[in-house]
């Protein structure tokens, strides 16, 4: 072994406890004492807003076509007006993409499942019309 070894290995063993870190001088390589940076070093006027009118398109808030216009009702003998709320896949589509409320999506779901028993609505893409 050499001199540098045998001298740095048993002060780097016996002279403090296991865990401490040393004080004093830290290396020239770590980060300077001092502020940590906080996020993004962009100034502030370059960053994208959020929900203004800068936006490229405005997202139109969703609504209840039934609480809307109480004229329609849901039926499950009208497949028209419920394949409006399946996918090409024929699953029910949730009320957070069609904007219905959750008292007429519980009924939209009743209904699509009483025409599927009815044979008016398929139930998977593999059941023909």
């Amino acid at each position: 072994m050499s001199e540098e070894v045998k001298k740095a290995a048993p002060a780097a063993s016996g002279d403090r406890p296991q865990g401490l870190r040393p004080q004093g001088a830290r290396p020239q390589g770590d980060r300077p004492q001092g502020s940590r940076p906080q996020g993004d070093r962009r100034p502030q006027g370059d960053r994208p807003q959020r929900g203004g009118p800068r936006g490229r398109f405005q997202r139109r808030r969703k609504f209840c076509k039934f609480c809307a216009d109480t004229s329609l009702t849901i039926d499950h003998k009208d497949p028209d007006l419920l394949r409006g709320f399946i996918t090409e896949r024929y699953k029910i589509l949730p009320s957070r993409v069609t904007g219905t409320c959750a008292k007429h999506q519980r009924f939209l779901t009743t209904a699509i499942k009483r025409a599927r028993v009815l044979a008016l609505v398929p139930f998977t893409p593999l059941h023909h019309d």
